[in-house]
């Protein structure tokens, strides 16, 4: 087999996040639900955009941010999203390749425009988000870079975009042009209503595409309709080669055919906002696979991750992770 050019390439949701600050009063003359949310269109996403103070603005997405999360442990990473040809699509564009990601996708001339999530934070450190999907829902087959799934070892698939046909599609496509070519495929549940969205096509994927599973602990009981963690363990154990089960301050466990295996959450002083605490978990927990690490060892650089990125505002590492990782003596 030729050796991989890349560690883990990404697909999924490519989102501008646009994080502003604002007061509860801003809050309530919009009608907005405090800490959580929602789905907008695009002229709400403008409207809402247009009374925004000062901002910062970078790429964003869940899959997005776990490959970032694996540049920032000096991994090689690339990512598969749809934006626009526009201000936010210029955006995303620049702002994840700074991150170290690789990202070559040509931007779309016709179709809907990038998607942004416009997230305002109040004094209290509550994030109260507003998500315009646009582009990145348009993601199908055409998109998938047969290329750069076959130059890496690990092709991981956000579940957050199942919803649409063409998306499904992509992700059977990517999941055959890895096995082919003897690459692995991994696949994040996302969140419990995807599961309950997809629950049928998320367990052929799972049985049939799937090396590597991610999911939390109600993600993996809604998948399997049952109602405890434990039967989740047993029911997963199989189906795919390493089931990665998130427990926020429980830690979080492996299971495979043969073994399972417990880490403890890495310490945090304060959780300060839990936004991409999986997806910063699986940047660690892939890092160290495709290093070829123990999983006892993946799962502690993942909880690290994790540990790092809820210490702070937004879902992106504020230090970089390979020093964390060195100076915890998880790598060397």
């Amino acid at each position: 087999m030729e050796e991989a050019r890349y560690d883990v390439v990404g697909i999924g949701n490519a989102i501008v996040d646009i994080i502003g600050r604002c007061d509860d009063a801003f809050l309530s003359k919009h009608d907005l639900a405090k800490g959580f949310m929602r789905l907008i269109d695009a002229n709400e996403a403008n409207r809402l955009y247009g009374f925004m103070g000062p901002s910062i603005e970078r790429s964003g997405g869940s899959a997005a941010n776990t490959i970032a999360g694996l540049a920032s442990f000096g991994g090689r990473g690339a990512f598969i999203g749809r934006v626009a040809d526009d201000q936010f699509g210029k955006v995303f564009w620049h702002d994840i390749r700074a991150a170290g990601v690789v990202f070559e996708a040509a931007a779309a001339d016709s179709g809907l425009p990038t998607a942004v999530c416009l997230i305002l934070v109040t004094p209290d450190g509550e994030r109260t988000m507003n998500t315009f999907l646009g582009a990145s829902t348009e993601l199908g087959p055409a998109e998938v870079d047969a290329r750069m799934i076959t130059a890496a070892q690990v092709t991981y698939l956000e579940g957050y975009l199942f919803d649409k046909p063409e998306a499904k599609q992509a992700f059977y496509a990517a999941a055959g042009i890895a096995a082919k070519s003897g690459r692995k495929t991994a696949l994040t549940l996302s969140d419990p209503f995807c599961v309950d969205r997809h629950r049928a096509d998320f367990r052929k994927l799972v049985r049939q595409g799937v090396d590597i599973l991610f999911a939390n602990a109600k993600e993996i009981t809604a998948l399997y309709e049952v109602n405890s963690f434990d039967e989740a363990v047993a029911a997963v154990r199989g189906e795919c080669d390493i089931a990665v089960l998130t427990r926020s301050e429980a830690g979080s466990l492996i299971a495979t055919a043969k073994e399972i295996v417990e880490v403890r959450p890495a310490p945090v002083a304060q959780v300060v906002d839990a936004t991409g605490a999986g997806d910063l978990y699986a940047s660690g927990f892939l890092f160290g696979l495709t290093r070829g690490l123990s999983l006892a060892d993946c799962g502690r650089i993942g909880s690290l991750a994790a540990a790092e990125v809820i210490s702070h505002i937004g879902a992106r590492p504020e230090i970089p992770l390979e020093k964390l990782a060195r100076e915890n003596g998880l790598i060397s």
